[in-house]
């Protein structure tokens, strides 16, 4: 489907007629105050061509549009005193009333929430089998505590730190997840292949020139020998996992083949660095 119209008139469009074909792999719906920034920010990129392809549908749900006074107020100053405002209770539970009644499929209510359980790869596939996901992007500074308690059914951080709202934090969500799908990426190795799929960093990448004044390209990786390539990619996970991330290798259990190439790497790595020590000598 060709994006003629704005990005928010071009997903709603997408989002009708893939769900007249039925073809969704998985629908999310978004509870956030800025649902046309939101719905921007996926009309490009591997998120963008999932959803015109039709193998994702996004909805949108404003708070504001289940407000009942004039001024659509959402927020409300905090009991007991203190800075910031708080997300009122009754326009989120009527969003949420809204989005269950328009499918009845289940799913559980996610709060983007620094108090949340860090997100990480394995989060996002196991959130990828789901047929839907719900997610709702809290804003000021908080949302009312009994909402929380009836409605939510889990929180989700995307680190430790804090932003001005949730929608950045379901945009990392949504992407993570939907590039899990089957068929969103053109090759599922892709996916596979990714940092965080089996605990470790994924090895580096070489495209062309072939040489450069930077350096060259592997010569393992010109030979053809798929076991050969193989064996370094392995290696070089392992190496990259055990330089930058040692929290990551400290969590798995590796095989004798895998200590075989991680001391491989190490001894490769101390030797280039002596290298670099006499050249800098000289």
């Amino acid at each position: 489907m060709e994006l003629e119209l704005g990005a928010t008139e071009a997903l709603s469009a997408a989002n009708v007629a893939v769900k007249a074909l039925n073809l969704i792999q998985m629908r999310f719906d978004i509870i956030t105050l800025f649902p046309e920034e939101f719905l921007r920010a996926l009309s490009f990129g591997v998120v963008g061509r999932a959803i015109a392809r039709g193998d994702v549908q996004v909805q949108c749900y404003n708070p504001r549009d289940f407000t009942t006074d004039a001024y659509k107020r959402v927020d409300e100053r905090v009991y007991g005193g203190g800075p910031g405002m708080v997300m009122l209770l009754e326009p989120l539970k009527l969003a949420v009333a809204a989005l269950r009644a328009a499918d009845a499929a289940p799913a559980p209510l996610t709060l983007l929430s620094p108090q949340g359980q860090t997100f990480n790869q394995a989060q996002a596939r196991a959130m990828s089998l789901r047929p839907r996901i719900i997610l709702l992007c809290g804003r000021y500074e908080g949302i009312d505590q009994r909402f929380i308690d009836s409605y939510v059914d889990e929180e989700v951080s995307i680190g430790d730190y804090v932003l001005s709202g949730g929608e950045l934090g379901a945009l990392v969500v949504v992407d993570a997840v939907t590039r899990l799908l089957p068929g969103v990426l053109n090759k599922t190795a892709s996916a596979e292949q990714d940092s965080f799929e089996n605990g470790l960093l994924d090895c580096p990448h070489y495209t062309r020139p072939e040489k450069a004044l930077e350096g060259d390209v592997p010569e393992v990786l010109k030979g053809g020998n798929h076991g050969e390539i193989a064996r370094w990619r392995r290696m070089q996970s392992l190496g990259q996992t055990w330089l930058k991330r040692p929290d990551l290798l400290a969590k798995l259990t590796l095989s004798k083949v895998d200590l075989k190439l991680l001391a491989e790497f190490q001894n490769n790595a101390k030797a280039k660095n002596n290298a670099k020590a006499v050249q800098r000598a000289i």
